[in-house]
């Protein structure tokens, strides 16, 4: 017989807000090659969580399988609650994305980017301008609104993705290695900037990256290798008795199966 308190245990579980991402036993295959291997993890909304993995490790199979840019024929992937196979319009509506690749128009200014993605959501025009001006303000970059993109520094023209990534007003953003080929100046900024926004807005944001400078205490961090999730734990918890995050990505990564696919 139900109790009060199961009844109350219960009530209170189907009021917690779902995590911003949840992937559960995904795999992935290019042929004979297994890039993800039973992949589980989540990223709870409104914090901060990093992929760390070396290059080679699953990072880019994954964010593609998340994005619908691959179909996931095993395990499920739930964007605010949405299955990204099932309900892929309810799930990509709650998602922002940078990729590792820049893909902005060097020859538009940077307001028609984003007003031009914007329409890919379903924004009127004047609305979208709107909310272009309301990002660039957030990433501050409303005085090079404009400006043609190849104008811009490459730590701009990331902050410009950023911006993109959020005019649709998303909850969950994903960014793929978004420092590479960023001066370590530009590298901090721009960190420090997505830390910002996940302060601000609440955004729950997946940091995929190999850099271990990249990510502070406090953070909670996935370590993902050859494919598989070697850990997923807060940062104090996974340094743990290792002393340091270097040591302990080491020793995580360092066996015999090390490596991976792409």
């Amino acid at each position: 017989m139900q109790t009060e308190l199961d009844r109350l245990d219960a009530a209170s579980a189907a009021a917690k807000p779902p995590p911003a991402l949840e992937v559960r036993h995904v795999s992935h295959v290019f042929g004979a090659r297994r890039a993800l291997d039973d992949v589980s993890l989540a990223v709870p909304a409104g914090s901060f969580t990093a992929l760390l993995g070396p290059n080679g490790a699953g990072k880019t199979t994954l964010f593609s399988l998340i994005t619908r840019l691959y179909d996931n024929r095993t395990g499920s992937i739930r964007v605010l609650g949405h299955d990204v196979r099932r309900e892929p319009a309810a799930a990509l509506s709650q998602l922002g994305v940078v990729f590792q690749a820049r893909t902005l128009d060097l020859d538009l200014t940077v307001t028609q980017n984003l007003v031009y993605h914007a329409a890919l959501h379903g924004i009127g025009f004047a609305r979208a301008r709107v909310r272009a001006r309301q990002v660039l303000e957030q990433v501050g970059l409303a005085d090079r609104a404009k400006d043609k993109v190849r104008q811009l520094s490459g730590g701009q023209m990331r902050r410009v993705e950023i911006a993109r990534a959020l005019v649709h007003r998303p909850s969950l953003l994903l960014l793929d290695e978004p420092t590479v080929g960023l001066d370590i100046s530009s590298r901090a900024a721009l960190v420090a900037e997505v830390r910002r926004l996940v302060a601000s807005e609440g955004l729950g944001v997946l940091w995929a990256t190999h850099i271990i400078e990249e990510i502070e205490p406090g953070d909670r961090v996935i370590v993902l290798d050859k494919g598989r999730v070697r850990a997923e734990a807060g940062y104090a918890e996974l340094v743990g008795a290792a002393g340091d995050l270097s040591a302990a990505f080491l020793a995580l990564t360092a066996g015999p199966d090390a490596g991976g696919e792409s």
